[in-house]
């Protein structure tokens, strides 16, 4: 068997390829291994899913936010009035949850996609916040930067995507709040 053979045999995952050799960062805080946690995480796999997944999931949050916000928007005398802009302001407010989510995302994804385009690679060996810098070999470099583009890049044009939905929705809804 040749050394091209055992790396195929030993390889697992993604990160096989480029994360051999020695490396003084701890497995856990390699920015390919980060990329793989969130992938594997329940929350953070929404947007890296199916396409039809994520908005199905925010229509989720924004049904169950609807009937809290119909309860709280029904405490405001005016409006308990005008059942048209109690439905609407109602609406309105239960897209916040959804817009919420859609940013604790995009914060996570950015995270994992700016060390994954790094040169250096910013590491705790014991966690005393003993912050050690480490360049990354070309290789990684290399592999890092093609699945910050081809993995990470449509991943965070879908959440860029559905935070402008929700944010025009959320503009309209205000508006027609306003004018009705």
């Amino acid at each position: 068997m040749g050394s091209g053979e055992s790396q195929r045999d030993e390889s697992t995952g993604p990160t096989a390829l480029a994360q051999e050799g020695p490396c003084p960062v701890p497995p856990e805080q390699r920015p390919l291994r980060e990329y793989e946690q969130l992938l594997a995480s329940w929350f953070f796999a929404w947007p890296a899913g199916p396409s039809a997944r994520l908005p199905r999931i925010l229509a989720t949050a924004w049904l169950i936010a609807l009937p809290l916000c119909l309860l709280v928007a029904s405490g405001s005398v005016s409006l308990r009035r005008d059942v048209p802009r109690l439905v609407a302001a109602a609406a309105v407010a239960a897209l916040l949850p959804p817009l919420l989510l859609l940013l604790r995302q995009w914060l996570g994804w950015t995270y994992v996609r700016g060390r994954l385009q790094a040169h250096t690679v910013e590491y705790e060996e014991s966690g005393w916040y003993d912050g050690m810098v480490w360049e990354k070999p070309v290789a990684w470099r290399q592999q890092d930067l093609l699945v910050a583009r081809h993995q990470v890049g449509p991943v965070l044009a879908r959440i860029v995507r559905g935070i402008a939905v929700t944010a025009s929705l959320l503009l309209a809804g205000t508006a027609l709040c306003q004018a009705l």
